[in-house]
């Protein structure tokens, strides 16, 4: 099990952007946990870049990043299999990840909003999309999602398909 504590991770985030000549204070990092079942968010809040996740119990599904214009990207396509081409709906659909739970376009968006926490790490906009891709690329690295990117970008560091994938637990506090 991977025990992460969320100002563990902002900490450590902070010491990255160090690294990286990156000044960000670990109070500009913003932690809004929605635990299950969630509403998902209506709006990316004014002045603010997300970094989004989602968790299914210990289970890091999906990670993602939002700004002023991919807002919808944030609130609402991946509760959807159909609103883009890539979501986590689509990605649990095609796995049928929800046991004995057959999942479909009809149901996953409550199955999603029921049985996943929702995690969001705001940061102000002005330290920009280079910030923004870097917590999503440290926060990636952190949780291990199951459901990133393409199957061939995850076999190159998370050899097999998810469901063949040994599980990491991670624990998000």
């Amino acid at each position: 099990m991977i025990a992460v504590r969320s100002s563990e991770l902002i900490a450590d985030f902070v010491k990255a952007a160090a690294l990286a000549g990156i000044q960000i204070p670990a109070a500009d990092i913003e932690f809004v946990e929605l635990p299950a079942p969630h509403r998902p968010p209506s709006s990316l809040p004014p002045g603010k870049l997300a970094v989004y996740v989602f968790m299914h119990g210990n289970r890091c599904l999906k990670v993602g990043k939002a700004g002023p214009k991919s807002a919808a990207r944030y609130c609402s396509q991946h509760y959807g299999a159909n609103r883009a081409p890539s979501t986590l709906a689509r990605s649990l659909i095609k796995a049928q990840f929800g046991g004995s739970a057959l999942l479909d376009e009809a149901n996953i968006a409550a199955w999603i909003r029921a049985n996943t926490d929702r995690i969001n790490f705001l940061v102000p906009s002005n330290y920009g999309f280079a910030v923004l891709s870097l917590l999503e690329a440290f926060v990636q690295c952190r949780l291990k999602p199951e459901f990133e990117g393409f199957a061939s970008q995850r076999a190159v560091t998370q050899p097999g398909t998810p469901a063949e994938r040994p599980q990491k637990a991670v624990a998000v506090r």
